[in-house]
């Protein structure tokens, strides 16, 4: 298993960055769409329906990339590459939803949004890395 150093934990977790997440659909082509997603104990986590595209294809198959980039000079980015873990524990799902909810929308809307998506559709996907590739201050 790779870790995530203290500055890619930084990097990833500063502000509304949204993951970029890659995934193989049923077919073998690759797709990529955007997560809301925070760090927990090394991993990347964020929820999502169990019978989405994406939750399906992490079901089947649970290789799956997240990258993230500061898309402002001096421009930077992470991709981690990793082994999603899929579960649908309610109170994992609440926790979650309630702090990306936090994350992205803001303090005072977290557990609205984590209320509003901690059903029992939901899932929890937490991607433990095993390759992790970094780039900081590219243009510099």
């Amino acid at each position: 298993m790779a870790e995530l150093s203290d500055r890619v934990v930084a990097f990833l977790s500063e502000g509304t960055r949204t993951g970029m997440l890659g995934f193989v659909a049923s077919d073998g082509r690759p797709l990529v769409t955007p997560v809301w997603f925070v760090v927990d104990n090394g991993e990347l986590v964020f929820t999502t329906g169990r019978d989405t595209s994406k939750g399906r294809a992490i079901q089947r198959d649970p290789r799956i990339v997240i990258c993230v980039d500061d898309p402002h000079p001096p421009y930077s980015f992470v991709q981690v590459q990793g082994v999603a873990n899929v579960t649908d524990d309610q109170q994992d799902v609440l926790d979650i939803a309630t702090r990306t909810g936090g994350r992205y929308m803001g303090a005072d809307r977290a557990e609205e949004f984590g209320r509003r998506n901690a059903v029992p559709e939901e899932v929890v996907v937490r991607l433990r890395p095993t390759k992790v590739i970094a780039a900081f201050d590219i243009s510099d």
